[in-house]
Parts: C-alpha cells; structure tokens; sequence
C-alpha cells in the first residue's frame, strides 16, 4: 500500500501560513498598545511633575506669566493624554476585530486536520484491510500448497 498523503496538503499549509500571519499581526497591535499605554503613563507622570512645579511656583510667589504658562503646558500634556487614550481604545477595537480573525482562521485549520485526522483512519482501516487479505491470502496458499 502506497505511503499516506492527505489530499488537502496545500490548502492546509496555506491555511497555517494564514493563520500564523494572523496571529503575527495581532501581536504587533497588542505591542502597539503597549507602546500607546507606556506614552500615557509617560504623560502623566509629566502632569504630574509639572503640578508640583507649579504649587511650588504658586509657594514662592511667582509671576503671572510663569504660572500661566504652566497651567497651560499642564494643559496640553492633558490634552495630549486624552488624544492617546482615544488611540488605545480604537487600538483595542482593532485587536477585537483580529482576534475574531484569527480564531476564524482557527477554525478553519482545525477543519481540516479533522479531516485529515479522519483520512488517517480510514487510510489505517484500509490497510489493516489489506494486511488482513495478505495473510488469509498466504495463509490460504501455504494450505494449498500443503495439500499438494
């Protein structure tokens, strides 16, 4: 009996090459939001720098012109903050839509190594069929000859 090949080789291996890219890709969105949440938090630990620097601004009597131009420093790294924490969250409206990609492509692949998996038996079940057929076959012919 000739060696065993699934018919749907190819199609299986494209398949895994899919669902690896898949995957590939929703690792490089979670770095991504990674990075982005690292730059809110680098944000605000500015914020709050800055908060300090401006009560000790306020303790020492400063002047208007430094104060304000705190405040609004403060205000546009708050700004900023909401600017990247809007990108998180579409961030992980991407990582959703990928996830349900790539078990979709899961799904797939798995298709077909259940089909596969079923090939395999039947595959075995023929040649334990076959095996079977030899030996009554031999079994039968050393009789035979036996007899003779």
């Amino acid at each position: 009996m000739k060696k065993f090949h699934f018919s749907l080789e190819k199609l299986k291996d494209f398949r895994e090459q899919k669902l690896q890219e898949q995957k590939n890709f929703l690792g490089k969105l979670r770095h991504e939001l990674n990075e982005i949440n690292a730059e809110i938090n680098t944000l605000r630990s500015r914020v709050k720098e800055k908060n300090k620097e401006l009560t000790l601004l306020y303790k020492k009597g400063a002047v208007s012109f430094e104060i304000s131009t705190h405040k609004r420093y403060i205000i546009s790294l708050q700004q900023e903050i909401k600017a990247r924490q809007h990108a998180a969250v579409l961030k992980e409206k991407d990582i959703e839509k990928q996830t349900l990609v790539v078990l979709e492509a899961t799904k797939d692949l798995k298709t077909l190594e259940n089909l596969e998996e079923k090939q395999i038996e039947e595959y075995k079940k023929q040649e334990t069929k076959e095996n079977e057929l030899f030996i009554e076959e031999f079994v039968a012919n050393s009789s035979f000859r036996g007899e003779n």
